[in-house]
């Protein structure tokens, strides 16, 4: 796999619900350099979205903070930072469990973590009580559908 850095970008913005869909894409644009399928687009979109959400829900419950994202283009994957300055995670094995939640009166189904396991090739988790947490996901982009046309 060849890991050389084709592109990155970073932006950030306020924990507000508004900017979840802003972040979704941004980042789907941002991929579309790799010229991904529909499917890989709409698998980081979504993966995406819930890392943005559990950032504003989870990181930042009772007032507003940064959430950033860092974005990095390889020959054929993505790598995607979703981080915050919030309150952090206590037990990440915890959190990571289908259907676990801290917020079950908001109707959270507690699956964020699921779906980013499973729409995305690699999810890295850190996190430091009180001092935030980062949240890394790989997507390999497949090269094998697209067809070349060098001359």
């Amino acid at each position: 796999m060849n890991r050389n850095l084709k592109n990155e970008m970073k932006i950030e913005f306020l924990s507000k619900s508004a900017n979840e869909a802003f972040a979704r894409i941004s980042v789907a644009a941002f991929a579309s350099q790799l010229d991904p399928t529909i499917e890989e687009i709409a698998d980081i979109k979504t993966s995406v979205s819930e890392a943005v959400t559990n950032a504003i829900i989870h990181a930042y419950p009772s007032s507003e903070g940064i959430v950033k994202i860092r974005a990095r283009l390889f020959e054929e994957e993505i790598e995607i930072e979703i981080s915050d300055n919030g309150e952090g995670i206590e037990n990440i094995a915890e959190a990571k469990e289908a259907l676990f939640t801290t917020k079950g009166n908001l109707e959270r189904s507690g699956m964020g973590f699921t779906i980013m396991e499973n729409f995305m090739d690699k999810l890295e988790v850190e996190s430091i009580v009180g001092l935030g947490t980062k949240i890394t996901m790989v997507k390999k982009i497949k090269k094998e559908n697209k067809i070349d046309i060098t001359y």
